[in-house]
């Protein structure tokens, strides 16, 4: 399959960046993978990625956190949580973030969450809906 954006992976559990790697590595370009919050938002104004897959529970800053220091980077941002109360959903919009997947649906959705951040649509995880 040919890639179709470039993408950095954020999440302070490495088994999760190994697993990341492996659904995402046919669809797009991982450019990178971070374990904080703070390395997130310096990769994303480094690499300048087309999208950022971030946790939301990562040390030194959390994915809202980063969300709302990367707003206005032309970097589209989808959440990667196992949060699934429609609280975290909202904030995480009102952050900047433009997707949001639950990590027991990272199978079905991410891809496609991804595909439609990157086509200039909001998605979440139907599950949620």
């Amino acid at each position: 399959m040919l890639t179709s954006g470039r993408v950095l992976l954020a999440d302070d559990h490495r088994g999760m960046l190994t697993e990341l790697r492996l659904q995402l590595d046919e669809a797009f370009e991982i450019i990178g993978s971070v374990e904080d919050g703070q390395q997130a938002v310096d990769a994303v104004l480094n690499l300048d990625p087309d999208v950022v897959v971030l946790d939301i529970a990562m040390p030194v800053m959390n994915g809202f956190q980063v969300a709302a220091r990367l707003r206005g980077c032309r970097t589209k941002i989808v959440i990667l949580t196992t949060y699934e109360d429609h609280d975290y959903i909202d904030a995480a919009f009102s952050s900047g973030a433009r997707g949001y997947v639950t990590k027991r649906n990272l199978a079905s959705d991410l891809v496609t969450a991804i595909h439609e951040v990157l086509r200039g649509n909001t998605f979440v995880s139907p599950s949620l809906a």
